[in-house]
């Protein structure tokens, strides 16, 4: 075997000695490029469960089952930053014009989170064809006064979508009792939740053997508000100008008769099309039609 010679080993040496000197000063160079976007180190940690938590005022149970069932949604949903960040920007153009419908239906707050939970706070279409904040079917919207035709989803109208959906919370109570019941039918249907309350012989939905997405659903809620209601306790920190803001004050055209191009419409107000969709979500079509006895107001705004 050939012998290495002396100045071939310096030579090693003085290479890799060169590499890592160069390795440092780009993580040096990589880390100052980074240190605007993150001032605070990451640190990944658990969640204490050691206190009482709610929903709509009442006492969640805790055992081993429901423990780990809470301990899931907050972990997933903690460290689900973009989407958590979202949810908080749009709570603050959002929570000003659902909470006083809730108010008016002495729906409990906790159900802010509930539409979150459904929506992430947007005009969501599920793959079930669930429409809107509230994510409704079109039966139960319909029975709830809804419009829905060819022209017209008000499942993406924001103040009447809330309010039917308060309707159907309050016929949930009714029959199901408590909060915690109410928001679990409204997830799995009425039907099928009170099938297996009866099958199961339980009364509450947290002692219920049900399908994994129904079964996490409260918790979900819960975990949504605990992060919403104290973000900093979970490491979120949003500028008051990174917010979105309350929608513009607005003018109302009633529709009185055929509107038959809604871009010449938009145009003629001072509106793209777009952002007349945009302020109007449940014109679903290029026109719309008046329809005996129902008002239709589309908003305009003001600046």
């Amino acid at each position: 075997m050939k012998q290495i010679k002396k100045w071939q080993i310096f030579s090693l040496i003085t290479f890799f000695s060169i590499g890592i000197l160069l390795f440092a000063a780009w993580s040096s160079i990589e880390k100052a490029t980074l240190a605007p976007y993150f001032d605070l180190p990451q640190q990944i940690k658990s969640i204490k469960l050691s206190r009482d938590f709610t929903f709509a005022g009442e006492k969640i149970p805790i055992n081993d089952d429901t423990k780990e069932r809470l301990d899931r949604e907050l972990l997933v949903n903690a460290y689900w930053q973009s989407t958590t960040l979202l949810h908080l920007k749009l709570a603050n153009k959002f929570f000003p014009q659902i909470k006083p419908i809730l108010d008016e239906y002495d729906i409990p707050e906790d159900f802010l989170y509930l539409a979150v939970a459904e929506s992430s706070l947007r005009n969501a279409t599920s793959s079930a064809s669930a429409k809107g904040f509230w994510q409704f079917m079109k039966p139960a919207a319909t029975e709830m006064g809804l419009i829905i035709n060819d022209e017209i989803d008000e499942r993406y109208h924001l103040e009447k979508s809330t309010r039917a959906a308060c309707k159907y919370l309050l016929q949930l109570k009714k029959r199901f009792s408590t909060w915690s019941n109410v928001a679990g039918a409204y997830n799995m249907g009425p039907t099928a939740f009170a099938n297996a309350l009866t099958k199961q012989k339980e009364s509450s939905y947290f002692d219920l053997s049900i399908s994994e997405e129904t079964s996490r659903y409260v918790f979900r809620i819960i975990a949504i508000k605990e992060i919403m209601h104290h973000p900093e306790d979970f490491g979120y920190y949003i500028e008051e100008d990174h917010h979105y803001k309350s929608s513009p004050e607005f003018s109302y055209h009633v529709i009185d008769k055929p509107i038959l191009s809604l871009a010449d419409f938009a145009h003629e107000n001072g509106l793209t099309y777009r952002l007349l969709k945009y302020y109007n979500p449940w014109l679903i079509s290029d026109k719309v039609n008046p329809l005996s006895g129902a008002e239709l107001k589309i908003r305009i705004p003001k600046k």
